[in-house]
């Protein structure tokens, strides 16, 4: 459904811009607590007032982009510290925010495209590989043994995994023109906090104990299960999922 959008932001005040924002949000169901109950409001926030100065979902998902980058930057160039700790955290929650805003703006504006599509997932992918390989670089700063070297090492093959099944399962069920759940589905709370480990803002999170090495591989080990796990047992019933999109119609 195609949105009504007015004819200038300024015909609207912010809160009725957030107002027409919360019926064009995604479905919530399977989305993890933190993204569903902090993110999402946060980026419908950032996307009304963006909509209001007149960005676009692209130059959105360029901000995020940037928030993110120099958050890695940061990771990757310092000692860890607690001061570090807190602006790493800090741009990395922004930037996550922009990143459900620069959706939540283009269905205001009246629809997405292609091409901001492919430059969110693009942004997203390059964010993914290059924090856990920063989380790398990183602890080779510290006094931590050697083998902790491997949770940042195993994790971004397990986001890698994650993140393409995602997206290629998305691809093609749509290009089987399966719909995907409307908006009145029910979206269960249990099945959001059982999501937690794979949430990107808990790991975002993660990183006010980055001043702390050790707690912080700790905890960042913790993620890496809970996101094994997850994968884990997920990956036989995605499989089922796309191998019924062959299945014959029944008439």
């Amino acid at each position: 459904m195609t949105s009504q959008v007015p004819t200038q932001p300024s015909e609207e005040t912010l809160g009725e811009t957030i107002g027409r924002l919360r019926s064009f949000q995604k479905p919530s169901r399977g989305a993890p607590a933190y993204s569903r109950f902090v993110n999402r409001p946060f980026g419908r926030l950032l996307a009304a007032a963006s909509y209001r100065r007149g960005l676009t979902p692209n130059g959105v998902t360029a901000i995020s982009g940037m928030l993110s980058l120099t958050a890695i930057v940061v990771i990757f160039l310092t000692t860890p510290s607690l001061v570090v700790a807190v602006v790493v955290t800090a741009l990395l929650v922004l930037g996550y925010a922009f990143d459900s805003a620069d959706g939540q703006l283009a269905r205001l504006r009246g629809g997405g495209s292609a091409a901001g599509e492919w430059l969110d997932h693009v942004v997203d992918c390059a964010k993914i590989n290059l924090l856990h390989v920063a989380v790398l670089i990183g602890l080779t700063r510290t006094d931590l043994d050697e083998r902790w070297l491997g949770l940042p090492l195993a994790y971004v093959v397990v986001a890698n995994v994650f993140f393409f099944t995602f997206i290629l399962g998305d691809l093609l069920k749509r290009s089987k023109r399966v719909q995907p759940p409307t908006q009145d589905a029910p979206a269960s709370v249990l099945r959001s906090l059982l999501s937690v480990p794979t949430d990107y803002g808990l790991l975002c999170l993660a990183f006010l104990l980055w001043g702390a090495p050790t707690v912080f591989a700790v905890a960042y080990g913790v993620l890496l299960v809970g996101n094994v796990g997850y994968l884990a047992l997920g990956l036989p019933k995605w499989f089922r999922d796309v191998k019924s999109l062959d299945a014959p119609e029944r008439r």
